[in-house]
């Protein structure tokens, strides 16, 4: 299957009203708001976006509130990672029907699973919705399973359908292969921010950014410095992200993205319990150092 994605996909935080429920009418606000400033792609209910903090009857609504709101305008990825295979597939089959243009999935999480089994679940998902793409998701910190080279190349054998990778593991090495094994067929995509630099001048094709909820245009920017092949353009783009990583904590405080983001004129709400929402007198003092150390967050 031919498909690929290019450029800054933003996983985005989930705007919730004031009763704690998802808000359509603040997704729409949001999309808009990151589709104005270049973004390639939007992700839809993943870590960033407190995915696993969602019912399944509201990452489907968060789903279609996001497809809806893009109209076409940037390609739309729907993570349908689950704990359970049945769960997974329910996921892929309602993003594919609400029009989606892929999905990602992570490995069942919380048990650690045999390569066998992890082999058998991403086949069964991808099984059904043979005609759309489908995206891995590594990310072994939060599973408690990791996406090898070996399994990745497996489930492709059996699973036409799966394009790509986001990884988020910490280590660009499993992608590169991936890619060189492939023929650069593998639609590579890098996630930690502090990778992105040398994720784009490694050739892949993009990076999933969840600081770009907050500065998008700085991630654009990067993305457009490395493909320009102005690097010395983009090392200070990627020192000006490294600084804003440092401030907003790398997504460690997911309150802090969603203060951030208002902050630019985007009501998003906060963060659902457990999480915590961040300190009021904490907020003020990192968007008074935002504007002044990077200078992006002005208001839309």
């Amino acid at each position: 299957m031919e498909f690929k994605v290019r450029g800054i996909i933003v996983p985005i935080v989930t705007p919730f009203d004031g009763a704690g429920n998802v808000d359509t009418v603040g997704v729409t606000r949001l999309v808009d708001y990151l589709i104005d400033r270049g973004i390639a792609g939007l992700f839809s209910g993943g870590t960033t976006g407190e995915g696993f903090l969602l019912s399944l009857d509201e990452r489907r609504q968060l789903a279609e509130g996001v497809v809806a709101a893009a109209d076409g305008r940037a390609p739309v990825i729907v993570h349908a990672g689950a704990a359970s295979t049945p769960d997974a597939v329910a996921l892929s089959r309602h993003a594919q029907a609400v029009g989606a243009q892929a999905v990602a999935v992570i490995p069942p999480f919380v048990y650690r699973h045999s390569e066998a089994g992890l082999l058998r679940h991403f086949v069964a998902v991808a099984a059904s919705v043979p005609e759309l793409p489908v995206y891995l998701y590594n990310f072994p910190a939060i599973c408690n399973n990791t996406l090898t080279v070996e399994l990745v190349q497996q489930i492709m054998e059996e699973a036409p359908n799966v394009v790509g990778m986001k990884d988020s593991s910490g280590s660009l090495d499993a992608l590169a292969e991936l890619v060189a094994v492939t023929g650069g067929r593998f639609n590579a995509v890098s996630g930690p921010d502090g990778l992105a630099l040398m994720a784009l001048a490694l050739g892949f094709d993009g990076c999933v950014s969840g600081n770009a909820n907050v500065v998008p245009e700085l991630m654009v920017s990067l993305y457009d410095a490395v493909k320009a092949g102005e690097m010395a353009r983009a090392r200070k783009c990627q020192e000006r992200l490294n600084r804003v990583r440092a401030l907003l904590q790398d997504g460690g405080n997911l309150s802090l993205f969603k203060q951030m983001v208002r902050r630019r004129g985007v009501e998003v709400g906060d963060v659902r319990g457990p999480l915590l929402p961040a300190d009021d007198v904490a907020v003020d003092a990192i968007a008074a150092r935002l504007t002044a150390e990077v200078g992006l967050l002005e208001t839309v």
